[in-house]
Order: C-alpha cells, then structure tokens, then sequence
C-alpha cells in the first residue's frame, strides 16, 4: 500500500462514521476563532486520530481553517 493510500484510507472510513454537517457546525469551534483545533474535532469525531487530523492541516498550523475544511469536504475526506 502506498503512503498516500495509507493516509487516506483511514481518512475515508472517518468520512462514513463522521457527523453529518461538519464543515457548517459552529458547535465544534468551541473558542470561536473561525478555525477548528484538533480538541474541538474530536470532540465531536473522537475516532479521528492526531495523524488524520494532520493529513487534513495542509498549512501545518495545528488547525482547520475554512480553505482547509472545503478542500476535505470536496475531496470526500469529511462529510458536506
């Protein structure tokens, strides 16, 4: 299996079991700050795991930011 089949894979099967309505709850941006930290993901996803999370922090930042979350959500990695 390849890495990127490795990194995906585990971020597909999350998309099946995550909430429905992720990338529009403003329940999970507990602080407010417009971007979604990895504690207030898995508040709501407790399945996704630290390295999932990073497989979807494209900037590397330690958050999800809109451009982020979409990018995920049209990929299919998280659910509309």
């Amino acid at each position: 299996m390849t890495r990127t089949l490795k990194l995906i894979a585990p971020i597909a099967v999350l998309t099946a079991l995550a909430v429905p309505g992720f990338a529009q709850s403003a329940d999970i941006d507990i602080n407010g700050d417009g971007m979604y930290s990895y504690p207030e993901v898995q508040a709501v996803m407790p399945e996704m795991s630290e390295d999932d999370f990073s497989a979807l922090d494209t900037s590397g930042d330690g958050l999800l930011d809109a451009d982020e979350i979409a990018a995920a959500t049209d990929a299919g990695l998280l659910p509309a």
